[in-house]
């Protein structure tokens, strides 16, 4: 990060350094802005088409990704997973940033070009400093592990239009299979040098793998298993449309029976049979990373990544005890406006115990939750004109997480939809458990995924046009994740979390946010024990124990990315704070916000300078 930070120094110096206003400057000016301003503009737009040459060969060595973004090219295909492959993708993005550095002039670029330029060497040092810590990394988990990512893949985003669209999504069946066993063997290196997960991220594997070859075809009991039923489905609705007959729905049908008994249950009953068997030499008290050969370092730099900082351990967790204090004030202040009169303590054990803070655990219940999201998720998007310049044009839904891996107090997450539309942006809310639901952590929830969270954001940077198109598809959790947890504070002001029991659950959730900065850091950084790490989080919110646990799991299995919220909004509301400052009654919230996602999601560095640029061109 010191690179971008003296980026910004020298631009400053610049800036600083321009002619005064005086005769003979402003007759300089005359005769070679013009021609400055050409040349920005013509290397500006060279540079911008090498961007998406590059960015298309990018694609093409992800065939996932192309899926994603709604394309059928490649369509067939799974993405190579092994350290070979690895390897030639880093070595891919070194010749590019040579190519980059050796072609073009920096100086010779306009502000947005530049931006472009950063991002795409950022994103090369982020690859190669994390080629140091390659095999410290958990390659299976219970949170969002291949073992069930793989497969919601092909369910969720494989859409079959046409009879080779079902053909292609069985040749990908034999793809996820042998993409199984690929990381899998990386799984066994990772074993050998001493890097597993704790056994409860061995159960989680277990229990996910198992429940995709449970059912038919591959048992007799149990039902359609999820790989099955979801291509019956899709094969149904082929035969449906009059786009294939029913003899050519029956050998669709075989085929993909015969690529799931052949080659999907082999490689899932090869994963489940070795974590079963490894599982025995998985610490029997959950550690922290630090705990790993290499764990420090490899803890500082999943830190950075995270939060596009230079934080330390340390400061973080200073940060978050900071923020856990302040917040902790706020909660006790809306008791008070309750009237409840017993201790904040006791406040907790009454919104966790009392039934009318609660959907029914029943179906009813659980449409109930859809039902009053989606309604809460309508009144502010009504909003969402007074507050947003740019808005996005692709649908939200919401839905319950498939069966297969729904976990009782598993978070709430946001997929994003495909820049053409065809494919909405989904919000995905597990509800196997609903006391692990509270109804006053709904708002603050959806509006994070949802609007004006990370649907939005997401959405916005896939439909943008005036930004190379491998910047729409950026992701640096600090600016996510930040973005997410500013919104739901931003939804208060747009009229949300009418009742003092709402606003306790917005403050909940954000407490939430703040003592993972105390957890996260406890863990992995200051020999924090799992036990330890719950019972602190139990004293600090009143989340239910399903989630508590869920919630030190993850950060356990995912060292770092859990920081990354807290961080990422404080630094938003300063660049706020600080906008509004310095701009008075010339500040407006729309175009402020228009600025923070009007390029795609950007390192914390590099959106504090894109913002202090627009305030100083504002004044």
């Amino acid at each position: 990060m010191r690179s971008y930070l003296t980026l910004l120094g020298i631009m400053t110096l610049l800036l600083a350094c321009e002619p005064d206003s005086n005769t003979n400057g402003n007759a300089l000016a005359s005769t070679e802005e013009p021609a400055q301003s050409e040349q920005a503009q013509s290397e500006s737009e060279r540079l911008n088409e090498w961007f998406q040459l590059k960015f298309e060969e990018e694609l093409q060595m992800n065939p996932m990704f192309l899926t994603l973004l709604g394309r059928k090219d490649r369509y067939a295909e799974i993405d190579v997973r092994t350290e070979a492959e690895a390897d030639k993708q880093l070595a891919w993005r070194a010749a590019t940033v040579t190519q980059l550095k050796s072609e073009f002039s920096y100086e010779a670029l306009d502000e947005e070009a530049k931006t472009s330029y950063d991002l795409w060497v950022y994103r090369y040092e982020q690859s190669h400093q994390g080629q140091e810590f390659r095999r410290s990394n958990y390659i299976f988990t219970q949170m969002m592990g291949p073992q069930a990512t793989l497969a919601q893949f092909l369910i969720t985003f494989h859409k079959v239009d046409e009879e080779t669209d079902m053909v292609a999504y069985v040749k990908r069946i034999g793809g996820v299979s042998i993409a199984i066993i690929d990381l899998l063997e990386r799984a066994k290196i990772h074993a050998s040098e001493g890097v597993r997960p704790p056994a409860f991220a061995y159960e989680g594997v277990i229990e996910e793998a198992s429940n995709l070859v449970s059912g038919a075809p591959f048992t007799v009991t149990g039902g359609d298993s999820p790989l099955w039923a979801d291509a019956l489905k899709k094969i149904a609705a082929l035969e449906d449309g009059g786009l294939v007959d029913e003899t050519r729905a029956k050998s669709l049908g075989e085929e993909t029976k015969q690529a799931l008994l052949t080659q999907f249950q082999p490689s899932m009953e090869a994963l489940i049979s070795w974590f079963s068997a490894d599982l025995d030499n998985t610490d029997s008290i959950a550690q922290g990373v630090g705990s790993l050969p290499n764990g420090e370092a490899f803890y500082a730099h999943k830190l950075q990544i995270s939060t596009t900082t230079d934080l330390t351990a340390d400061e973080i967790h200073e940060v978050g005890l900071r923020e856990v204090a302040r917040i902790t004030a706020e909660m006790e202040a809306v008791k008070t406006r309750i009237g409840f009169a017993g201790s904040l303590h006791e406040f907790f054990d009454f919104l966790k115990k009392d039934d009318q803070f609660f959907f029914p655990n029943t179906d009813e219940g659980r449409q109930g939750y859809i039902s009053e999201t989606e309604m809460r998720l309508t009144a502010i998007e009504a909003k969402l004109p007074d507050y947003f310049g740019i808005l996005p044009k692709a649908d939200l839904v919401v839905k319950r997480v498939e069966a297969f891996r729904e976990q009782d107090g598993g978070a709430q997450h946001y997929s994003r939809g495909t820049p053409d539309g065809s494919r909405p942006g989904i919000y995905y809310a597990h509800l196997s458990d609903m006391r692990a639901m509270p109804k006053g952590e709904l708002e603050g929830i959806a509006y994070h995924e949802g609007n004006p969270g990370h649907h939005m954001q997401i959405s916005i940077a896939q439909e943008l046009t005036s930004i190379p198109q491998f910047r729409a598809f950026g992701s640096y959790t600090a600016y996510v994740e930040g973005w997410g947890l500013y919104a739901e504070l931003l939804a208060k002001e747009m009229g949300g979390y009418q009742d003092e029991y709402s606003e306790f659950g917005r403050l909940t959730n954000e407490m939430w946010r703040a003592v993972r900065l105390v957890v996260d850091t406890g863990l992995h950084s200051k020999g924090w024990t799992e036990e330890g790490a719950i019972a602190y989080f139990k004293e600090k919110t009143p989340v239910t124990d399903a989630a508590v646990t869920s919630e030190v799991r993850r950060y356990l299995a995912w060292p770092g990315q859990a920081t990354a919220y807290k961080i990422g909004m404080l630094k938003i509301l300063e660049l706020r704070e600080y906008a509004q400052t310095e701009l008075g009654a010339n500040f407006d919230i729309r175009l402020f916000h228009d600025q923070v996602l009007g390029g795609g999601a950007v390192p914390l560095t590099i959106l504090e300078r894109k913002i202090r640029r627009w305030v100083e061109g504002s004044r």
